[in-house]
């Protein structure tokens, strides 16, 4: 059961009304129990399992914080709870690579980790923040359980600290008209992000990386921007509708995409992408080491951060693709340690980084460095990745294709390949829908007259049911 099945649009409403007309103490065992059927429609047993004990692990582990004194005993007591949560995650992702080659193929349920690694991280958070006294332990078993099953960011996150998530569950809830409509509003919002734009997009770029070696400059460029909007729309898309679904239940979640292709530095970039996760590598991971490598100075820091997206990386998974998109990411980021000074020296001299065109520069900089380390993420092997940034810096190859079969048939072989004769329309169509949204969000769709809010919620539904694909499953339901 995904957000984008049929049977979510039945399971939803359901949970939604045995949560409404529960009495209050009973509500939190409704959505755990919702959250575990949910999780179990994935007919994986491990799932189950892997959730189960980071629960009991996490869950005994801040209680024996919170009752200890003696700092080396509450020392061993974090390092045993993360230590055996973390080892959870290295096993759902590297030991299928270790399995016999037939496994795969003779019980594929087995190797199926969908959500293990969102969990995961929230679990660590919470001791760490128990462990460091920013968190008091949850002493109810059931919140502390649903905290990390509750069902709407149980797949893809997003990665909620456990402070403002238990906070949110334990609180009262009334049934709000407004809420309710801007929750479903939100979640066909992400449903529209994702079957309009991400699987149109995901046919671009899977024509362009199924066959690296046929693709040579623009065709191979384009399936790359195409690759890098597909990704942001498919995961934005998701966490949209994770939110909508959250809203129903009386819960925030964190905002997880803030117009990432607008940053206008690597360092922006992750202020506005994957934000819960970016917090999360930022918090747990880069601060511990700046503070142990003060002494190297900017060395200290650049090396830090090294090792932070070397991390993010290997999270994502075990291919030499996600290490080396990691440490692509590592190094923008260190080597802007050393650049940033002449930079801003660089900017004023250009009349400042407001400037309209010193801003636009900025923005497709860092768009063009994100895209290159996309190549890395999305290609099927290693070779397949150098091929593709071959065929990126071999211009010539494109222009010596277009005039040897003539410009038409160029276009339509080796440029809108992938893409039905109306998705470029449809694209743009849906693009400026993304843009007006973008541009207008902070007016309040519903003070306007019924007429205007009826027209919006037909339309939206309309071109989800009749431009939506829902071709692909969700790109980050595999890590």
């Amino acid at each position: 059961m995904t957000f984008t099945s049929f049977s979510f649009y039945l399971f939803l409403p359901a949970v939604w009304l045995a949560f409404h007309f529960s009495a209050g103490r009973f509500r939190w065992a409704v959505l755990l129990a919702a959250s575990y059927i949910f999780y179990a429609s994935f007919r994986a047993p491990q799932l189950l399992l892997a959730l189960g004990f980071v629960t009991t692990v996490s869950y005994a582990c801040a209680l024996r914080l919170g009752s200890v004194k003696d700092e080396a005993a509450r020392r061993r007591v974090f390092r045993l709870g993360a230590g055996a949560c973390l080892a959870l995650l290295a096993a759902s992702k590297y030991l299928p690579r270790a399995l016999p080659a037939g496994f795969a193929s003779e019980h594929p349920e087995f190797l199926v980790f969908v959500g293990i690694s969102y969990f995961t991280f929230q679990a660590v958070s919470y001791l760490a923040d128990v462990y460091l006294g920013v968190q008091e332990p949850e002493p109810h078993l059931g919140y502390h359980a649903l905290a990390l099953a509750f069902f709407p960011k149980l797949l893809q996150g997003p990665i909620e600290r456990a402070g403002s998530l238990l906070t949110q569950l334990r609180a009262p809830y009334s049934f709000d008209y407004d809420r309710t409509r801007s929750a479903l509003l939100l979640f066909a919002f992400g449903l529209f992000k994702k079957m309009v734009l991400a699987d149109r997009l995901a046919q671009y770029a899977n024509w362009a990386y199924a066959d690296v070696p046929a693709h040579t400059g623009l065709s191979m460029l384009l399936g790359t921007y195409a690759y890098a909007l597909q990704i942001y729309f498919d995961f934005a898309g998701y966490t949209d509708m994770a939110r909508g679904a959250a809203r129903l239940f009386g819960v925030n979640l964190t905002e997880n995409f803030n117009s990432p292709y607008q940053a206008v530095s690597i360092a922006d970039f992750w202020r506005r992408w994957h934000i819960s996760f970016s917090r999360w590598i930022l918090d747990y991971i880069f601060k511990p080491l700046q503070l142990a490598w003060r002494d190297l100075a900017n060395a200290g820091t650049a090396l830090a951060l090294l090792v932070t997206f070397l991390v993010s990386g290997l999270w994502h998974g075990s291919s030499w693709g996600y290490v080396i998109w990691g440490l692509l990411h590592g190094l923008y980021l260190a080597s802007s340690v050393y650049y940033r000074p002449y930079q801003k020296k660089l900017h004023a001299f250009l009349g400042g980084e407001k400037k309209p065109l010193v801003k636009a520069w900025r923005v497709f900089v860092t768009f063009n460095l994100v895209s290159f380390a996309w190549i890395f993420f999305r290609a099927a092997t290693l070779s397949d990745a150098v091929g593709a940034v071959r065929g990126i810096f071999d211009p010539m190859g494109s222009l010596a294709e277009a005039r040897k079969v003539g410009f038409d048939k160029f276009l339509s072989t080796h440029i809108l390949m992938g893409l039905g004769n109306w998705d470029p329309a449809i694209l743009l169509f849906a693009f400026a829908v993304i843009y007006i949204v973008r541009r207008y969000r902070t007016v309040n769709i519903f003070e306007k007259p019924a007429w205007l809010r009826w027209s919006v919620y037909y339309a939206l539904f309309a071109m989800i049911v009749f431009l939506g694909m829902a071709k692909d499953n969700f790109v980050y339901f595999k890590f």
